[in-house]
């Protein structure tokens, strides 16, 4: 590779060995002081028109977009510094790095479990610990839910670097680089000490302040001056970007390092990239010039098992193209199953200078590299690569960026870190994928430093794409601040749940779905397969039931991803396998997947993901009885979002199919269906006897889709046959359910059947996110939904710890939390998020933000659960599943506010925006039909030939 590095040792400027001589380093709040040496010369001030990286800009600190976030609240409590930094926004999620959570919760576990439902899943218990020692100790592999070693809570992580499908690191807010996702579905939480950021000050030919920027005091590379002071620096996440500003103590200086990942609605392209871009904006408040160095390391690989077979190598690079150069260091990881290449990498311009060190030792005392920047604010950039590593030994490097910064000046520097890693297997090793980025940048496992190049080229488009995207958001004043941090930052687990986003190959074949499914080789072959992961903990692709609450994120901002998964669950649907296995939770063996239902995921990242599907074992999900109903749901709410009636009608076959499976649970033929009497729904631990609330709901909404989608396809025999079972199934949902307050939780004759459950008006929900559920499309009597509404905010939330903590699944009628469970005591964020969605698609939004609030705050404020939102957590002491899917159903909040005219972004794309490069624009073949129960579907005046994902 072309090298355009410093190669000459610096000479060395009378820097002693030793940091403590240098004043300003320590940084002990006790030690916070301002310099009191004396500085001197008369060094010229730069023409801020001869150094466009430095300009002479007036205090903006007073900015409106500089502002305190509304109630910045008892996160920023600690924060003793004066400048708010940068051009960080007013809103998103805010904390002091030298914060503490008071509360440190634990992972559910056994002990938490009464007595009596212990007895209820003794078998269960037993079944599973013989499963899990067969699957750990014998098959060496990772149980799907490892419920032997759940994951502790750190409240340390922030936004994820990466995009859609390519790997995420995730960087915390205190500055570390602690959770991994490079092998496809698999994580690994370790905070990796060499992957540190590193300021630099010198005034007058001396260094006056070289500081790593982390609050870390670790046992390695203890030359580094360590134990930044929190006190003086705080992050801000808004979903893709960060910001972190430190305030250096005694120096007069602000640093303000913006954190970018492409993450942009509607682009198929870009949003696949494995890249971050860290922007350093440097503001030097003093009377004195000075020159500011910024060094990035990074060691190659983690530092554990994966790497300790050696063959680890680091070399640096330049690439020059289209007048941009970008310098760095390419870190080699050929191990396998998944090699792959780091590049870390600094945009070399005429007034900054780009300098490396190629290898360090991570786990040594750092001198070398501590010195080399300590005496000129460079590295000493050696040519030539490192030797392969031996075993067990480890490797790092870094890249510097510097430049002269006058006095009351402000500089930017520009880095970028990527990772390379085309070519994947899953844990089974058996098919090689091949990442969606890869289709622009090839499969040849090179491309890293052009994904650096392309990065440090673009991010500033991706920013004004993303601000284009949010402002409309962030800029109503009638939206509350908590509101606009959920609504982006949940958008992380999109890129870091386990993500998979590959090619499809062009030999694929589909001739055995011969006259359906046309649409599915064009889809596959334009957009690629997509699939994300249950949870970080609740390894499972795609898990269908809770796709259903959080799929609105997916379809209001890639619709053609969501298309596509539903392309692939079609698929899955009309296979089998009839290999018979125990399920856990019965004890009964059944086949891994029956024909014509749909399937509960598309399998293990541990195993061979779309090959064999059905990866959970504890139910014989074939007689659940909400999956199939949530397809046809979700079919019918893309069609109608997308306005694509080739995809419907694709799907059309098998909506009749999976509905014609779900008709054996109406034994009674009263046009409702039943329970079965053990936890046969996405509430896999909550027994629900004969017709009930939730899946009743579900199944009468299903049904009216159906008759749209009889209507839309021509099919007046169908059409006929589900209005029929329509109207004896609302009957009967009245007469057994309705109880005069809110539907009961089912019909059985035990006590919990009156419990008061928060999901019950699901089926309502996606009824009025399809256009449908009121006026002659009404299925739920609408007074009696806003009834029911009412008294689940009186009760499950009101009544529940104080109304401060979203909704309880179940509560008795007397307001005490429902313990018959193990479930229904729990507040799960995604369905209260979908709960709040409901309550203002039926006016009652104050009631549904009051709703939500709860959750966020409890989250991301009280519990430090910030980018890691777990699927539930109880009013006191405990939580379940970290990082989880269903929380994205944040989203159906934002739809219901467009479609109630209350959202901004009408006529400005906020959930339709087209985004340039192969963004894919949403179909729209003809006008989505918004109702129509007994005659056609009624048309949508303002719609004229788009789907509503354009209109709104």
């Amino acid at each position: 590779m072309e090298e355009h590095l410093r190669t000459t040792t610096p000479e060395i400027r009378g820097i002693k060995d030793t940091k403590g001589d240098l004043g300003a380093l320590g940084t002990d709040k006790s030690g916070v002081q301002k310099m009191e040496s004396e500085r001197s010369g008369n060094t010229e001030d730069l023409v801020s028109g001869n150094n466009p990286d430095c300009e002479n800009p007036e205090d903006t600190r007073n900015e409106p977009n500089n502002g305190i976030p509304e109630d910045p609240g008892q996160l920023m409590a600690a924060y003793e510094g004066t400048t708010m930094g940068h051009q960080v926004p007013q809103f998103g999620w805010r904390i002091c790095l030298a914060h503490e959570f008071p509360e440190k919760r634990k992972p559910f576990n056994t002990n938490n479990v009464s007595i009596s439902n212990k007895m209820k899943h003794l078998g269960m218990g037993f079944r599973y610990l013989k499963w899990w020692y067969q699957k750990t100790q014998v098959e060496k592999k990772i149980p799907f839910i490892d419920m032997l070693n759940f994951l502790p809570l750190r409240q340390i992580y922030g936004c994820p670097l990466g995009g859609i499908g390519g790997g995420t690191i995730t960087r915390g807010w205190r500055g570390q680089f602690c959770r991994w996702q490079l092998n496809p579905g698999i994580y690994q939480h370790q905070t990796v000490i060499a992957d540190q950021f590193t300021v630099c000050l010198r005034r007058g030919g001396q260094t006056v302040y070289q500081q790593v920027l982390s609050l870390e005091r670790p046992s390695v590379l203890r030359s580094w001056n360590w134990g930044l002071c929190g006190f003086f620096a705080f992050y801000h996440a808004l979903y893709p970007r960060a910001w972190t500003v430190y305030q250096l103590p005694g120096q007069q200086v602000t640093l303000t390092c913006r954190q970018i990942t492409p993450i942009l609605p509607h682009d198929y392209q870009d949003s696949s990239l494995p890249v971050g871009v860290f922007v350093w904006d440097v503001e030097n408040n003093s009377d004195e010039d000075l020159d500011i160095s910024i060094m990035f390391s990074m060691r190659n690989g983690l530092g554990g098992g994966h790497d300790s077979p050696g063959g680890l190598w680091n070399e640096p690079f330049c690439l020059e193209h289209d007048g941009e150069t970008v310098q760095g260091l390419l870190l080699h990881h050929p191990n396998p199953p998944n090699p792959y290449t780091m590049a870390l990498a600094a945009r070399l311009t005429a007034n900054t200078t780009v300098t490396h060190i190629t290898a360090f030792d991570p786990d040594g005392t750092g001198q070398k590299v501590w010195q080399d920047l300590l005496q000129d604010g460079q590295l000493d950039s050696p040519t030539g690569h490192s030797p392969p590593t031996q075993k067990g030994q480890g490797i790092g490097g870094a890249v510097c960026a510097g430049t002269h910064l006058p006095r009351r000046g402000r500089c930017q520097l520009e880095f970028a870190l990527a990772w390379d890693m085309p070519k994947i297997l899953f844990g089974a090793r058996g098919q090689a994928h091949y990442r969606r980025y890869t289709r622009f940048f090839g499969q040849e496992g090179n491309a890293a430093p052009a994904l650096c190049h392309y990065a440090l080229s673009q991010y500033r488009s991706w920013e004004e794409r993303i601000e284009a995207w949010q402002n409309p958001v962030l800029e109503d004043r009638s939206l509350p601040a908590w509101y606009k941090s959920a609504l982006f930052n949940e958008l992380y687990f999109l890129a870091d749940g386990g993500t998979m986003w590959v090619e499809v190959p062009a030999e694929t074949t589909t001739e055995e779905f011969g006259g359906i499914l046309n649409q599915l080789q064009p889809t596959l072959q334009e957009y690629g397969r997509f699939a994300y992961l249950e949870g970080q903990e609740y390894r499972m692709y795609n898990t269908y039931d809770v796709h259903f609450y959080a799929s609105f994120a997916l379809i209001m901002l890639w619709p053609k991803l969501e298309l596509s998964l539903q392309y692939d669950m079609a698929v899955a649907t009309l296979s089998e396998d009839l290999t018979r296995r125990k399920y856990l939770m019965s004890g009964v063996m059944a086949p891994v997947k029956k024909k014509n239902v749909i399937p509960h995921d598309v399998g293990d990242p541990d195993d061979e993901p779309w090959l064999r599907i059905n990866a959970y074992l504890i139910h014989d999900t074939a007689d659940w009885k909400d999956l199939n109903l949530k397809f046809v749901l979700q079919i019918y709410r893309d069609f109608y979002l997308t306005g694509n009636e080739s995809f419907l009608r694709d799907m059309w076959p098998v909506c009749q199919a999976v509905m014609e499976s779900e008709m054996k649970f109406d034994k009674d033929q009263d046009g409702l269906i039943e329970n079965g009497g053990y936890p046969d729904q996405t509430y896999d631990g909550w027994i629900t006897t004969g017709p009930s609330a939730y899946c009743g709901g579900l199944w009468l909404a299903a049904v009216a889709v159906m008759v749209q989608m009889a209507t839309v396809c021509g099919t007046q025999d169908i059409q006929e046959k589900f209005l029929s079972i329509l109207s004896r199934g609302r009957e009967a949902y009245e007469r057994l359910l309705w109880n005069g307050r809110y539907y009961n939780y089912d019909s059985s004759t035990q006590p919990q059947s009156r419990i008061i459950m928060s999901d019950q008006c699901a089926g309502q929900w996606f009824l009025r996110a399809c256009g449908l559920g009121e006026g002659d499309t009404e299925v739920f009597p609408t007074p009696h939904v806003i009834r029911a509404l009412q008294t689940i905010f009186e009760v499950n939330v009101q009544g529940f710890a104080g109304g401060a903590m979203g909704a309880v699944n179940g509560m008795q009628p007397d307001g005490i939390p429902d313990t018959s469970s193990v479930q229904s005591d729990e507040v799960w964020v995604g369905v209260v998020y979908g709960l709040a969605a409901t309550m203002i698609q039926e006016g009652l939004i104050q009631e549904g933000f009051r709703t939500a609030e709860g959750c966020y705050r409890t989250v991301w404020e009280r519990l430090g659960m910030a980018f890691q939102t777990p699927e539930a957590y109880c009013q006191h002491r405990v939580f379940r599943s970290l990082a989880y899917m269903r929380p994205l159903s944040i989203w159906a909040m934002q739809l219901a506010l467009q479609q109630r005219g209350r959202a901004p972004g009408q006529g400005m794309g906020l959930i339709g925006q087209k985004s340039g490069k192969s963004t894919g624009a949403t179909a729209g073949q003809k006008s989505a039909p918004a109702a129509g129960l007994n005659t056609k579907p009624k048309g949508r005046a303002d719609l004229g030939q788009k789907g509503l994902l354009d209109a709104i």
